[in-house]
């Protein structure tokens, strides 16, 4: 198998330890409000997760304003300020470039909450209960 082939398997330790790297400095940024923006300094936002593009020119951040609200103005904010983002990042981070920032809405807790109602559906509830070694049709007795 070529070694440059386009199949690819997931992001690749670097990326994800950049990624990972690039998600606690912005964390970091944004909590000690050295954004000089006053609507982004009176928000709390979390950063959940940083996916690096496997050249480490871009990275997506997914961010959620805590309690959920005000998530427009929350990305509005992050995007007006991303400049100024980048530059702080990059003033704590070592890295050969310095990656585009890129914001969107997290959605893992909106699909946390999908899955606990559709697991609270009593037609799933009664599939999850069903005992696996029983089939359908064994009443129980040995014939």
């Amino acid at each position: 198998m070529a070694k440059n082939s386009s199949y690819s398997a997931g992001p690749s330790q670097r990326q994800l330890r950049v990624g990972e790297l690039i998600r606690r400095c912005l964390s970091e940024v944004l909590q000690r409000g050295e954004v000089h923006d006053p609507d982004l300094a009176r928000m709390s936002i979390t950063v959940g997760e940083v996916r690096v593009s496997p050249d480490l020119r871009i990275a997506t951040a997914f961010v959620l304003p805590l309690g959920g609200q005000g998530k427009d103005e929350a990305l509005l904010a992050l995007r007006k300020n991303k400049g100024e983002l980048r530059h702080l990042i990059t003033k704590n981070l070592t890295l050969k470039f310095s990656p585009e920032l890129k914001f969107l809405l997290d959605d893992t807790f909106d699909q946390i909450d999908e899955t606990r109602r559709l697991l609270a559906q009593d037609n799933v509830k009664r599939d999850l209960d069903r005992d696996p070694d029983k089939s359908e049709d064994d009443d129980g007795e040995n014939a």
